[in-house]
Formats: C-alpha cells, sequence, structure tokens
C-alpha cells in the first residue's frame, strides 16, 4: 500500500464513520470527504467539482422534478384511490400495497411514492381494526424492491450505469434482474413476511392515534378581567411560559370559533378551549388570571383521582369545537427532509406565520406529555395540527409534513393527468428508442412539466432534494480518487484471495452482499459509489462479467432491509409504525435472503 492508497483509505473509513455516527448531515460529510481528498492532491483542481455536472447527479434531478408533477397532475393519486376496494384480507392489502407502491417506485421517486401510499396504508389498517405496523415496513420495502425495475427508479441504478465500461445501461436493462426479485419480494412479503412485522399495539383503538378531550381545557376570562378588551394575541404573549398554551376554540354566547384569530378582542365571560400540559396551564392561569371554566370559586384542587376542573365538556364535544366547519384536526408525518427537525414551534411561530396549531406530538406510537414549545421536532414524528381546510394542505407541504387521516384531502390537483402522462410516456419512449440520452430526455421532461403548467419553478427546486444531489456531486470524485490510486484494486485482491478459486456465483454473491450491508449503515447513493470500482476490479480477476459485477452493487445497495438508517424510506415508516431499530431484521433479514437467491442466478443468466 502505497502513501495515497493510504490516504483515499483513511478519508473513506472517517468518512464511512461518520455516516453511521449520524451526527452530521450526509451531504455535509461527502463535501468534507471531498475537500479531504482535494487538500490531499489525489484529485486535480480542475476535477475537483465535476460531480455536480455528472450525468447521474443531472439525471437524479431530473427524476425528481418529473416525480413531482406526476403527483401534482394526479397521475399517482388517481392509482393509490384504487386501493379504497382492496377489502379487509391481511394478505390482499399487503400484496396489493406493496405491489402498487413497487410499480410507481419503478418510475418516480421511491420516497414519494410511499409518501403517496403510506395515508392509504394507515387509513386501511385503522378501518381493518390492525395495527399499522402490519402494513408501513411491508409498504416501505415495497418501494425499495421497485426502485430496482428501472434505470430511473433509484439513485444507485443511474450512479452504476455511468460505471459501465462500454456504453451505458439503458432504461428497462435492470429490469430482468429488478422484476425478478420485486415479483419474488412481493410474493414473500405477502404471503409470510408481514407475519413477522411487529404486533404494535396501536393507540388508535378508537381510529384516532390522539384522543383531543383528554388533554383540553376550558378557561373563563373573568368578569373584570385586564385582559377583557384586549386582543387574545396580547393574551398568548403576555408572559414567556405562554408560549406552550395553544388556543384551540373560542366560546362567546354559545357560538363556537374554532382556531380563533390572534386579533380577535376577548369579552368577559369568553370561554377558551386550550391545550397545554399541566404545568405550563398552572403558569399560564397564574400569570393571566382566567378561571378554570367549570372550577366553583373557591374550591381546592381537585383530590386524588376526581376530574380536574376546567374539563368540563365530554371529549367529544371538545372534538367537536375545536374542529368545524372549515377548521379541521389533521394528522401529520415529518419528512426526513422537513423544515421542522431539530426546531421547536416557537423557533417557528407557526400560528403567527402559517395559521398552523400543533396540538399534540406523538413520538414511536405515544402522545408526549412534555412540553410543546420545548420539544425539538424529529423525523417520524406525528403531528396532530388544526387549521383551515384550505390552507393545511400547503402548509404541510411547505414544512415538509405528510397527511395520515383518511384521504379526504387529495395530494394532487387531479388535473392534466393524461397530459403529465403524455409526458413522461413520451420520455420513456425516446430513451426506449436511443434518439435521446436518459439525461437529455429527462430534463426535456422536467422543463415541458413547468413549461405547461404541472409544476412551477418554485415547486421544481423544491422537489430536487438538494442533499441527495450534493451527496452525489462529492462523493462521484471520491469514488474515482478510490480507482485512481489503485485502492479499489487493492481491496479486490483481498476478497480476492477468499473467491480465488471459486465460480462466478460466489464473487457475485460477495459483492451483491457486501453492497446490501453497507447500504444498511450508510447512503445507498454513497455505497453504489464507493463499491461499483471495487467490483469492477474484482470481476477483472474472476470468471465474472463486469455487467454482472455492477448489476449485483446496483441490486444489493438499493435492498436495505436490515436497518431503519438504511434509506429514508424505513426512517419515514418508524414513527406511524411504532417499530424500534431492531425490528426491521424481523422481516428485512429474510427478505434480504430471498432477494439474493433470486438475483444471484438471473443476473448471471442474464449478462454472464
Amino acid at each position: 500500500m502505497n502513501i495515497e492508497q493510504g490516504t483515499v483509505f483513511l478519508v473513506l473509513g472517517i468518512t464511512l464513520a461518520m455516516f453511521v455516527w449520524n451526527r452530521l448531515r450526509f451531504d455535509v460529510v461527502a463535501m468534507l470527504a471531498l475537500l479531504a481528498i482535494a487538500v490531499a492532491g489525489l484529485v486535480p483542481a480542475a476535477d475537483l467539482f465535476a460531480g455536480f455536472g455528472h450525468p447521474a447527479v443531472i439525471t437524479v434531478a431530473a427524476v425528481l422534478v418529473i416525480s413531482q408533477g406526476l403527483v401534482n397532475s394526479g397521475f399517482v393519486d388517481a392509482i393509490a384511490k384504487l386501493l379504497g376496494k382492496v377489502g379487509q384480507n391481511a394478505v390482499l392489502q399487503v400484496i396489493t400495497l406493496t405491489g402498487v407502491v413497487a410499480l410507481c417506485s419503478a418510475f418516480i421517486n421511491n420516497v414519494g411514492a410511499l409518501a403517496l401510499l403510506m395515508p392509504v396504508a394507515i387509513w386501511m389498517s385503522r378501518k381493518s381494526g390492525r395495527s399499522p405496523s402490519l402494513l408501513l415496513m411491508p409498504l416501505a420495502f415495497g418501494s425499495l424492491l421497485g426502485g430496482t425495475i428501472t434505470l430511473i427508479g433509484t439513485p444507485p441504478n443511474i450512479i452504476i450505469a455511468s460505471y459501465r465500461e462500454v456504453g451505458t445501461f439503458g432504461l428497462v436493462d435492470f429490469a430482468p434482474a429488478g422484476l425478478a426479485i420485486t415479483v419474488a419480494g412481493i410474493a414473500f412479503i405477502g404471503l409470510v413476511g408481514w407475519r413477522f412485522t411487529p404486533k404494535r399495539d396501536d393507540p388508535a383503538s378508537d381510529d384516532k392515534l390522539f384522543n383531543v378531550g383528554d388533554y383540553v381545557t376550558e378557561l373563563r376570562v373573568p368578569e373584570g378581567s385586564g385582559y377583557a378588551g384586549s386582543t387574545l394575541h396580547n393574551l398568548l404573549t403576555s408572559g414567556e411560559e405562554d408560549k406552550s398554551v395553544v388556543v384551540l376554540a373560542l366560546i362567546r354566547d354559545e357560538k363556537n370559533s374554532p382556531a380563533p384569530s390572534s386579533y380577535l378582542v376577548l369579552r368577559e365571560g369568553d370561554v377558551l378551549l386550550v391545550q397545554a400540559d399541566t404545568e405550563s396551564l398552572q403558569e399560564f392561569v397564574d400569570s393571566t388570571g382566567l378561571a378554570l371554566a367549570n372550577a366553583v370559586e373557591g374550591e381546592d384542587d381537585a383530590s386524588e383521582g376526581e376530574e380536574p376542573a376546567g374539563k368540563g365538556r365530554s371529549r367529544e364535544d371538545k372534538e367537536e369545537k375545536i374542529a368545524t366547519g372549515d377548521v379541521r384536526l389533521t394528522e401529520a408525518v415529518i419528512t426526513p427532509s422537513s423544515l421542522l427537525i431539530g426546531r421547536t414551534t416557537n423557533r417557528f411561530n407557526l400560528r403567527e406565520h402559517y395559521g398552523l396549531n400543533v396540538v399534540a406530538i406523538a413520538r414511536q406510537g405515544h402522545r408526549l406529555t412534555q412540553r410543546l414549545s420545548d420539544t425539538r421536532f424529529r423525523s417520524g414524528d406525528i403531528l396532530l395540527v388544526q387549521a383551515h381546510e384550505s390552507k393545511v394542505m400547503a402548509t404541510l407541504q411547505t414544512l415538509g409534513c405528510l397527511p395520515l387521516a383518511e384521504r379526504e384531502l387529495t395530494l394532487g390537483r387531479q388535473k392534466s393527468l393524461w397530459l403529465a402522462g403524455g409526458l413522461f410516456m413520451a420520455a420513456i419512449g425516446l430513451i426506449l428508442s436511443g434518439l435521446l440520452a436518459p439525461p437529455v430526455a429527462l430534463v426535456a421532461c422536467a422543463v415541458a412539466m413547468v413549461l405547461v403548467g404541472l409544476l412551477d419553478t418554485t415547486e421544481a427546486y423544491k422537489a430536487i432534494d438538494w442533499s441527495v444531489i450534493v451527496l452525489l456531486a462529492a462523493m462521484i470524485p471520491v469514488g474515482q480518487a478510490l480507482d485512481a490510486t489503485g485502492g479499489a484494486d487493492l481491496i479486490a485482491a483481498q476478497i480476492l484471495a477468499v473467491a480465488e478459486g471459486q465460480a462466478g456465483w460466489v464473487a457475485l454473491t460477495i459483492i451483491l452482499v457486501g453492497s446490501m450491508l453497507l447500504s444498511n449503515v450508510v447512503n445507498n447513493a454513497a455505497a453504489a459509489v464507493l463499491v461499483a470500482p471495487i467490483a469492477l476490479g474484482l470481476s477483472l480477476q474472476l470468471d465474472l462479467s463486469s455487467d454482472a459485477a455492477l448489476m449485483g452493487v446496483a441490486v444489493g445497495t438499493s435492498c436495505a432491509f436490515l436497518t431503519p438508517i438504511g434509506h429514508q424510506s424505513n426512517v419515514l415508516v418508524m414513527e406511524p409504525g411504532g417499530y424500534r431499530f431492531g425490528d426491521y431484521w424481523r422481516l428485512g433479514l429474510p427478505l434480504s435472503v430471498v432477494v439474493t437467491v433470486v438475483a444471484v442466478p438471473v443476473i448471471l443468466w442474464v449478462w454472464a
């Protein structure tokens, strides 16, 4: 091992450790790795940022924009709505859901496909009286399987295509192996595998995760109150502790006003329905002089076991008061790319800026009881929000949250369905005919969708996951440095010492399983960049074609079933399904074995 090889191995080792550590964003880690090899002189300065213009990076960006255009048109939403007719048989539900999400994932971003179908899966599970945990993990794994079918199904396929020594892989070149493992995987999950998912007790035994009436309290503006004649905004900003109190409705002369304006003027006798933890509520009452609406004047605190004063109305009556007319309560999950992650409600001032009240937060299937104002949002948290129906959908999309209620709110605009489908199919036709290269055809399709109004330029830029773009652009030169320094050949030689003299299928299995294991702890796109040159070096020294080796990497890096951190799809279902870190291998391990057993002979048959 020479100095250059030692340096690139050191950089890669630290990079992988930081990926697993997961304290820094993976795109930041990738940029640090790029800067490290630049300082070490392993990549010429002129080529350092060439990754940002790499065809694979451009293709990934175009696919993300096209995916959003299809969502806006209602193209995918129309497919999702058909699932409501499936019935309540568990096997049929699992097979249908995983099949549909796999089909969608073959042509659009797999996280986007999962996001569209996850609310349907939760609705179906609750309607059937089952825990969402039975459907969500199969749904996530189905989205990963479907991405292996086409070139544009998942970023690793696009990356692998760029490593082919002669030409590039076409749109459907991945289909033989991808279809085989998808069909086998769906059959396994639907017939056997879903039984391995943890049977979490669904907190939503009455069809709701949150029982609103259990933590909504009534407060009355008493006679002579200093806040009579003042605005609700003044009341809520009167003290630092009041930031944890959320006013959900105002009742005046038996007339109910849900989600009242912050600038509504209060009167004596007004009743406020508020949400707050016990400590914050007491501080709020002490500082404002408001009275518990149902407390007897001069009464001591309720004794142990009694219903606290101020609860008053029944649970159903309270929920009706805070969600009536065009004001609704909606459950939503925070996605991995949400603006809310790591921040609190106060930091975003959600009520003032977005007209959104966060009523409650659930994490791992249980409602959090701590102060909302002190709670930092995490990816996968489920929020119960109150907002006007006309604004809630746009607000959730802006914040990076997905609604989990019954699909009364459509994700698409349900128009121009055929126009979006026609543009996309035209791009596919141009690619298949060889008239245009995939990056050109897909960028043209994305631009056309903007020109015809399926999405505006702001939506197009928002649709691009820039963290993935930066990751790819930074890791491609790092992968090239591994190859240029001979590091890839050195690793291949070590593997060769184990696989030498063995049949080609042994080497392919080592490549596929190694890629699969790596993708469970680092981003799959980064894993593809790192493993592809090693696989090529290994194929040259064994009885294995380079195309077969690359296909093994493509399948392995796309099938991260063992951990929640292996793929965004796995993260997205973790909280709504109530899963723990160790739950994934229960279904993921046997599914990985199925994928390996099916993929290896198919790849050898097609590409050997």
